[in-house]
């Protein structure tokens, strides 16, 4: 019964409210998370109290889990009883005024220009794979992908004459994205080579040398390592979309097509970014201002 309610959910997410694959999973993960600790308590989920929920959020803040995601279980169990009530399984929703941990504030990472030349550098563009990574890294520094639009990127969603792709993100949204000059010839290099494959039957832009689609995890992995190469710890995919979106915040561009171009339904996560140039500002006056101590 349990499970079928779940899925019954996950399935309402992806008909009704034509929510990502990615979504759907991190919800999936969220509810299975929540039916564990039920039936480690002998609890059923149906009939989940509000103190109830409450232990499972004083459970869970024992453990390594960071606010970020905390917060995430907490929405998703929040819409998981709505959907119960409004389905007519139960008369009220014990997660209606579960609060979810503050919200700190954050600042994503991101590299300065000098750190993304050297990362750039660091694929072996004389072989295959090296050439197709430069495209990859170039393409999501360009354009500001996440790794899941990257990997499901297809050739048709390429105008190189035009300078343009169109991917498809969060919540199955289209948009439309410039791709920078440089992208471009990497991306048009790197092209010139996998039509000589003759091992391909995918229209995945990016492939692997065996002619399959490439994975997000391997991508992170990718770049990962050639940023320990050059240095730089902890560089990921994200990393390269927040580069993309600070550089262009730094120099000036308006917020509204920033948030246009990253795919972002609400301004205020957009807005970040001007709180990372806020703060990259101010410690440039706090380092080398006279009058700033």
């Amino acid at each position: 019964m349990e499970r079928n309610l779940v899925g019954e959910y996950l399935s309402y997410l992806k008909v009704e409210r034509g929510l990502s694959a990615n979504s759907i999973e991190a919800y999936e993960r969220d509810l299975k998370r929540l039916s564990a600790w039920a039936s480690k308590n002998g609890i059923d989920l149906i009939s989940m109290t509000r103190l109830e929920l409450r232990e499972w959020l004083i459970d869970l803040s024992r453990g390594e889990l960071s606010e970020s995601s905390k917060r995430r279980l907490v929405s998703s169990v929040r819409g998981f009883y709505k959907f119960l009530m409004i389905d007519g399984h139960i008369k009220t929703s014990p997660a209606e005024d579960i609060a979810a941990p503050q919200k700190g504030f954050y600042l994503p990472k991101f590299l300065n220009q000098t750190e993304i030349e050297m990362l750039l550098l660091q694929p072996d563009v004389s072989t295959e794979t090296g050439l197709r990574d430069r495209a990859i890294l170039e393409l999501m520094y360009s354009s500001g992908l996440r790794v899941s639009e990257a990997v499901n990127l297809q050739i048709r969603d390429l105008d190189l004459d035009a300078g343009v792709l169109t991917c498809i993100g969060k919540g199955s949204k289209t948009r439309r994205v410039p791709i920078g000059t440089s992208a471009v010839e990497w991306l048009k290099s790197y092209l010139v080579l996998r039509r000589k494959q003759e091992n391909i039957e995918v229209g995945n832009l990016f492939v692997s040398p065996l002619g399959k689609p490439l994975t997000r995890q391997l991508i992170h992995s990718s770049i990962k390592s050639y940023g320990d190469a050059c240095g730089l710890e902890g560089v990921s995919p994200h990393t390269l979309r927040h580069s993309f979106a600070t550089h262009l915040v730094q120099n000036r561009a308006d917020i509204r097509s920033v948030q246009q171009m990253l795919g972002h339904a609400d301004i205020s996560t957009t807005q970040i970014y001007t709180h990372i140039t806020d703060a990259h500002l101010k410690k440039a006056y706090e380092d080398f201002h006279p009058r700033s101590k």
